[in-house]
């Protein structure tokens, strides 16, 4: 191994170290609690050693952004591939979206409710954003009309778990009637799909 191997390894793990302590301090206390000071005291790093990998906080909610899509589009095929048929399809994606909103809070925030500086529905987006829409859009793409745009029409979806999570995160809607919520959303969505 060469020194510039090994150099360029203990940098990435050292990236890997500030993004895992920064979504593990946002889970625990919340994105305010993140700071590049408490994170170099987090990681046993100064703050310089923190700002030769990222230009600070934001740098890393993004970096955090792109690793929880990577971590959602696994979820997501798995949901998605178990599946037999369009609506079972659909619904378990649907359930596996909401539910990662859910149980991972401050993780969701950085990925779709924060400002983050990634470039989204662009080719420029980094491969793990494209991954998550690309397994929302292939379980969208079977109930898609002749000449129906399937971008649009993912991002309809989208929108809709979006806003389930969001709403009931907020308490603006009961978690009581999610289930209800979301069959109707799928029945919707599926109404003139093969079952």
């Amino acid at each position: 191994m060469t020194i510039q191997t090994r150099k360029e390894r203990e940098r990435a793990e050292r990236e890997r170290l500030i993004v895992t302590a920064a979504r593990e301090l946002a889970e625990s206390e919340g994105w305010d609690a993140v700071t590049t000071r408490r994170l170099a005291a987090e990681i046993e790093y100064s703050q310089p050693v923190l700002y030769s990998h990222f230009k600070g906080k934001d740098a890393i909610m993004a970096a955090v952004a792109v690793q929880g899509c990577a971590d959602l589009a696994d979820e997501l095929l798995a949901a998605r591939t178990a599946a037999k048929g369009t609506r079972a399809a659909l619904t378990a994606v649907g359930e596996t979206y909401t539910s990662f909103g859910r149980r991972r809070p401050a993780l969701y925030d950085a990925m779709f409710t924060y400002r983050v500086d990634l470039p989204f529905a662009t080719d420029e987006a980094p491969e793990p954003l494209k991954r998550a829409f690309g397994e929302l859009a292939a379980a969208v793409e079977p109930i898609a009309g002749e000449g129906e745009d399937l971008g649009v029409l993912t991002e309809t979806y989208w929108a809709g778990l979006h806003g389930l999570v969001t709403l009931m995160r907020s308490g603006r809607l009961p978690e009581r009637d999610h289930e209800q919520r979301l069959a109707l959303l799928i029945g919707h969505f599926t109404a003139d799909a093969s079952r």
